[in-house]
């Protein structure tokens, strides 16, 4: 049996912070894949830096760039301490896979940008580092995302049939005829979470603001009928569309409890209708949205096989979990990209290496 000590770093859209996982992966054989969840934790960002982050789409292609530096810093510094904390030797890790924080995501125009220097992670900490996971698939004409469903697969199978992650965009990953299917099937957190902040908060916690309000059925029915739900084939979201296409529908100025009430009501509906059409009898539910109560009762509503909830270490770092996964494959040269997934014309080997 082969392992690989790996550190794995994940930053979201909905900007919660850095989730840091210290991952055992092992390979029993050819095909047989398992891990071990050593330490995890996630790092809230300064409200500075999640400032930054937030209007990163709107600023010069110098501050940018200088962005880029900074978060590439406060990761590097975030493992430092992480390790030191933990104990942990820095000879055992063999990489630090970052996924690091997408700000442009276009692969309809050739590009997806995440920031986080992988070169100066690789400096500030003295240890190798795999990032940019999704520019190659992109470039063979597909979505780059969603990388996950090759983690979902070779490490949760027993869990349940579809696999879904409700952070800042919800993804979906199941298997048809053999063959793994996976795309984004609505907003997720990101919406919620701007809403909320209207009111003075971070987030809406369990979902008790949205449950107080009322459905506004013309809103609902203008959200339901956008394009992007009647693409077949391999599609992904990014802060891109939902700023084009989604925000401008939503008043975020008033109606704030009717707004987040219609907009939980229309990514359950979403969810319900993918989960029903391909018969899928049961789901895993992970990610920060996995704990908004009110959203996972109005999925359950709608989804009529059975839902699972795994234990909250692996709600808040599967996807934190599984790029440690990417990683290893990257160590042993093997496809992490599914063209099955993204639509790429070849399953490719993602990633670039910042050597130590």
């Amino acid at each position: 049996m082969e392992s690989y000590h790996i550190i794995s770093l994940m930053s979201g859209t909905s900007l919660d912070g850095i989730d840091i996982a210290f991952v055992k992966i092992n390979q029993q054989n050819k095909d047989q894949w398992s891990f071990e969840l050593l330490k995890a934790e996630t790092v809230e960002y300064s409200e500075e830096l999640k400032e930054n982050l937030r209007i990163a789409t709107d600023i010069s292609a110098p501050a940018l760039f200088h962005l880029d530096k900074i978060l590439g810093n406060v990761m590097g510094d975030s493992i430092n301490h992480f390790i030191s904390k933990n104990k942990i030797s820095k000879k055992e890790i063999q990489i630090i896979a970052s996924h690091g924080h997408t700000v442009f995501h276009q692969p309809e125009k050739g590009f997806t940008v995440q920031i986080g220097c992988g070169s100066t992670i690789t400096l500030k900490t003295g240890i190798s580092v795999v990032n940019d996971f999704r520019t190659k698939d992109v470039i063979l004409g597909g979505q780059g995302a969603p990388l996950v469903p090759i983690g979902d697969f070779e490490l949760f199978n027993d869990q349940a049939e579809a696999f879904l992650n409700i952070g800042g965009i919800t993804n979906i990953s199941f298997k048809k005829d053999g063959n793994i299917v996976a795309f984004d099937c609505s907003p997720g957190n990101l919406p919620l979470n701007k809403l909320a902040q209207n009111k003075g908060l971070s987030y809406d916690k369990n979902g008790e603001i949205a449950r107080s309000g009322e459905i506004n059925f013309f809103l609902l029915d203008i959200l339901n009928n956008l394009p992007y739900y009647q693409i077949t084939g391999p599609k992904s979201l990014g802060t891109e569309w939902l700023e084009q296409h989604f925000y401008p529908l939503v008043k975020f100025d008033r109606d704030i409890e009717n707004n987040l009430r219609t907009i939980i009501e229309h990514e359950a509906y979403q969810i319900g209708q993918i989960l029903n059409h391909f018969e899928i009898e049961s789901l895993m539910i992970t990610g920060g949205g996995a704990f908004n109560k009110f959203l996972i009762e109005r999925i359950q509503h709608y989804y009529k096989g059975k839902v699972v909830l795994p234990a909250k270490e692996i709600i808040e770092f599967k996807e934190a979990i599984i790029f440690a996964f990417l990683g290893a494959l990257y160590l042993k040269d093997l496809p992490n990209c599914l063209s099955e997934v993204t639509g790429a014309s070849r399953d490719v080997c993602g990633g670039v290496l910042h050597r130590a």
